[in-house]
């Protein structure tokens, strides 16, 4: 432990003040970050939430230190953590094309929060560590997500005549090292003018440019057309 901190750690009037104000530091830094994505839960929210679990953290410690109250300290504090769900679970929403969203930010929040009880029960140096952390996930880390976010599954409608076009359209997923874990082929249209449409769900084993693999698939001689679709779609026609 740093001994810097060492005269702030029992419950005083100055040592409340000094954890508010880092409680504030802290959420306010990760609010920040959030609010410039335009994120669900932003500055204030942080701020609130970081506070929160600080005055729960020493109100547990006044009740036992100063009070002399028989209490678990961290009581209080366990409360917190699992009303945090709660307020997480608000951020979470699930999107007309079952997309997922707002995960991030209630892990940002559910983690803001337990930072705020770290630095209300005098634990400066790992509430301090957390934010500096959170902060690091939700900026570099965050990029780094984006440059992988191409890996995700995907499917891919092609319109074509021949069905040699779709043995070419599968050999150059396999090569683009695009796995084919479903095929779904229907056609329509008589004998003489037959036309086919193949849904291929594809999963990336590397980060793959979707528009450029979409772009080689309509210049491959008997297709008509490819456009990418959701992953849930069907076979239906473009």
């Amino acid at each position: 432990m740093l001994p810097l901190f060492d005269g702030l750690r029992a419950i005083t009037f100055g040592s409340v003040l000094f954890r508010f104000a880092l409680a504030v530091l802290c959420g306010s830094a990760i609010g920040i970050e959030r609010s410039y994505k335009n994120r669900a839960a932003g500055f204030r929210t942080h701020i609130l939430i970081c506070m929160g679990g600080s005055i729960a953290a020493m109100t547990g410690l006044y009740l036992y230190l100063n009070a002399h109250i028989s209490t678990d300290v961290a009581r209080l504090g366990a409360q917190v953590v699992s009303g945090l769900g709660f307020i997480g679970a608000g951020t979470i929403i699930v999107t007309k094309d079952h997309a997922i969203r707002g995960l991030n930010t209630a892990a940002g929040l559910w983690a803001t929060g337990i930072t705020g009880l770290a630095l209300g029960m005098g634990f400066y140096e790992g509430g301090l560590a957390a934010a500096a952390l959170i902060l690091l996930t939700e900026t570099v880390f965050y990029r780094m997500g984006k440059r992988v976010a191409g890996t995700s599954d995907f499917q891919m409608v092609v319109r074509f005549h021949s069905k040699l076009a779709l043995d070419v359209v599968m050999r150059y997923c396999k090569d683009q090292k695009l796995a084919i874990t479903d095929l779904h082929v229907t056609g329509s249209g008589d004998a003489g003018d037959a036309v086919y449409y193949a849904v291929l769900s594809l999963h990336p084993r590397r980060s793959v440019n979707r528009e450029a693999v979409l772009e080689h698939v309509r210049e491959i001689g008997g297709i008509l057309e490819a456009e990418i679709v959701k992953k849930e779609a069907n076979a239906v026609p473009m």
